[in-house]
């Protein structure tokens, strides 16, 4: 009987750690989605009075911004995003030259080379 104690202790312990992580990955996510750029602010946390739902944490979005109120430096500015502001280079398609378009000397080499590839 002692045995079986033993191995239902030590299951509720690996639960509770599994609780703990998956806690603190939905804090992590929820820091995120609030814009958090120093994700070590989660620490700062109290984890205890944490409720986890289906959802992940309840409250979790009044939460960061209850930090994001008194801890302001954890956060970036309000329109930062994972996203460059910048613009895509523009896109040149590079344009086979045709043989009317080649000099003779040209028109040689590249059929030469098609010749070879065969």
């Amino acid at each position: 009987m002692s045995e079986d104690t033993g191995e239902v202790i030590e299951v509720s312990a690996e639960v509770t750690a599994l609780r703990a992580r998956l806690v603190q990955a939905e804090l992590r996510t929820e820091a995120v989605r609030a814009g958090m750029v120093d994700l070590d602010g989660v620490r700062l946390v109290d984890v205890s009075s944490l409720v986890l739902g289906i959802d992940g944490i309840e409250g979790g979005a009044a939460l960061m911004a209850r930090m994001r109120e008194t801890k302001p430096w954890l956060f970036g500015r309000a329109s930062v995003s994972s996203s460059s502001a910048g613009r895509a280079p523009v896109v040149v398609v590079a344009k086979a030259k045709t043989a009317m378009e080649m000099s003779e000397e040209e028109w040689r080499a590249a059929r030469a080379e098609l010749l070879r590839k065969r």
